[in-house]
């Protein structure tokens, strides 16, 4: 009999880990409250408005900060052809995602990056992924960081077809 109570205690010790390293919400249900770029949006969360970044994509920048120099220095292109290319990949994402429209965000295995932006895969009311649609429609490159990686086949697929059909930024 004591053997038994143990393998209990221990099943529900297992058990009761497991929920606790799952995150709190795997799947949220919230309100847009502006498109901040291509790749973050504004969302009402919990109790307040805070950013989310979309997991596994990069969009380029539509302002010129760090990032933009970073990246016309990486790409050889000029700040000015950056830019442009963000406003449209913001524009895109503009008319997938309105303000006070509902999305789901599904997390992965972080819920927050070090800036303390939310971190996830966000649905659009017809179940697309927007994360996904925004590959497909060629605004935006593949960007995995580990641990986060739960759809990178699908978005590597993605790229490579919009790259293949020279959609959006890969057009000419």
């Amino acid at each position: 009999m004591r053997k038994y109570l143990l393998h209990i205690l221990i099943i529900s010790f297992v058990f009761l880990l497991t929920l606790l390293a799952s995150p709190l919400h795997a799947q949220q249900t919230t309100t847009v409250t502006r498109i901040v770029d291509g790749d973050t949006l504004k969302v009402f969360y919990l109790e307040g408005e805070e950013s989310i970044r979309l997991i596994g994509i990069d969009t380029p920048e539509s302002r010129v900060n760090k990032k933009t120099k970073k990246d016309a220095k990486r790409s050889g292109q000029d700040i000015e052809t950056i830019i442009a290319m963000g406003k449209r990949a913001t524009e895109y994402v503009e008319s997938l995602v309105k303000p006070g429209g509902l999305i789901t965000i599904e997390f992965d295995v972080q819920e927050r990056d070090r800036y303390k932006r939310l971190l996830g895969y966000v649905y659009l009311p017809n179940g697309n992924m927007l994360n996904e649609e925004i590959v497909k429609a060629g605004y935006a490159s593949v960007m995995t960081i580990p641990p986060n990686v739960k759809y990178k086949d699908r978005f590597l697929i993605a790229y490579q077809e919009a790259r293949e059909r020279k959609v959006g930024l890969w057009g000419k």
